[in-house]
């Protein structure tokens, strides 16, 4: 299988994990990483009113908080998935 053929299962293989991923989606607490993101989303509309200052904090405290929401409930979403597969 030449390398240019190999990438193109990449996307597909990706969707199927998606897919799979998304199906147990639910089950997880995902509030903490919604207020994450509100938090990214409020600083940028206080950087859009002229406090710069106080936005961009606002912000990138946010963009940390939803780094590491977001790895806990993926983490926890792919936990659920696997023991609902297999049996755990």
């Amino acid at each position: 299988m030449t390398r240019r053929s190999r990438w193109l299962w990449v996307p597909p293989a990706c969707l199927v994990a998606v897919a799979l991923f998304c199906g147990t989606g639910g089950a997880a607490d995902k509030t903490k990483v919604d207020r994450a993101t509100k938090q990214v989303e409020q600083g940028a509309k206080q950087i859009g009113r002229g406090n710069v200052g106080p936005g961009f904090k606002e912000m990138f405290t946010g963009i940390g908080h939803t780094i590491v929401e977001g790895a806990k409930f993926s983490g926890n979403t792919m936990g659920e998935f696997f023991k609902k597969s297999f049996g755990s």
